[in-house]
């Protein structure tokens, strides 16, 4: 293994740290706790908007905290749920008397803890929602998860539901917002390689030379279907069937699409991939709105690629282009 780490078990430790380092003016750790939160949290009279969730999915999720998305991200270990102590930790540091919003990917453990951590603080007479992002189209169950797993649509979540709040929007509209986007959202994912974990040094899962893995999971969970190596084109192909079958979409509908590195993938081929999802988009009578193309919700080193789909109305549309400023996303009027 050869990664740019000192002692695997600091790895999360020193991400956190060497994050506030570059940006000392939008970023604050909390004392004792794997959490990152704005500068300037909690900001009165705002709903606070806060996630979290195993570290290796960088930018995911500290990387979205800032105006116009996150107000809070906690750090579990690699591939592994921040505590519930972590997480009440954050939700009370973000409340600004308006409430609190939990975005929650949906895996057991982010689940379980978070369900733990809205009970404590609302003990605490913190008013907490939560929406579980479950966009994953690949599989109903998996290794981590009791249903679809949340994957890179949730992205979309934080941005929608982060605009809404930093206008205005009480708690019960700003949970709103977010469960609309949950209910417009399909993704999946497919890997060329499997990741390294800095604890285990080796790849998680054995994948050969002439094998790709499609519907694979963030965490490396195993996927639909391991197939010989394809083009990009009939890989995008795949991905994107499964997706738009989901989604079962109408002609003409205005939709924004995500082409999402795993960590290991070049530009050069997400582009490539994006050039193939965007011909389908016209063949299926699809309206691309907008196309993000790059690294949003990684795993670690992984090569590979996901495809997002997000049917889009007026509302959504002007959410997603409201400001933000984000070391992981900005968005500029």
């Amino acid at each position: 293994m050869k990664k740019l780490i000192n002692e695997p078990e600091d790895v999360v430790d020193e991400m956190l740290d060497g994050m506030v380092a570059a940006y000392p003016d939008r970023l604050r750790r909390l004392d004792d706790a794997e959490v990152l939160v704005r500068k300037d949290a909690p900001i009165d009279g705002k709903v606070g908007i806060v996630s979290g969730g195993g570290s290796g999915h960088e930018p995911t999720h500290g990387g979205y905290i800032g105006e116009g998305m996150l107000d809070g991200a906690a750090a579990g270990e690699v591939f592994t749920s921040p505590t519930a102590d972590q997480l009440e930790s954050m939700i009370e540091a973000c409340d600004g008397g308006e409430g609190v919003l939990c975005v929650v990917k949906n895996y057991e453990g982010d689940v379980m803890n978070f369900d733990t951590a809205a009970e404590m603080a609302e003990m605490q007479d913190v008013e907490v929602s939560q929406v579980v992002v479950n966009d994953d189209v690949a599989v109903q169950d998996s290794l981590y998860t009791t249903g679809r797993r949340g994957v890179a649509g949730t992205i979309l979540v934080h941005k929608a539901a982060g605009a809404k709040a930093a206008d205005g929007a009480d708690l019960e509209e700003v949970t709103r917002v977010a469960e609309k986007v949950v209910d417009n959202v399909g993704t999946m994912g497919m890997a060329l390689t499997s990741c390294i974990t800095p604890d285990k040094g080796e790849p998680t899962f054995d994948l050969g030379a002439d094998e790709i893995e499609l519907g694979i999971g963030i965490h490396g969970e195993p996927g639909t279907e391991r197939t010989e190596k394809a083009s990009a084109d009939e890989i995008t192909e795949h991905l994107t069937e499964q997706v738009l079958e989901d989604l079962e979409l109408d002609d003409g509908q205005e939709v924004l699409t995500i082409v999402n590195g795993m960590g290991g993938t070049p530009l050069m081929e997400l582009f490539v991939v994006n050039n193939r999802l965007q011909e389908l988009m016209d063949e299926h009578g699809l309206e691309t709105w907008d196309a993000w193309v790059g690294d949003y919700m990684t795993s670690l080193d992984m090569e590979g690629a996901s495809i997002t789909v997000c049917a889009l109305d007026d509302e959504l549309k002007e959410l997603l282009l409201a400001p933000a400023d984000t070391p992981g996303l900005t968005v500029t009027e």
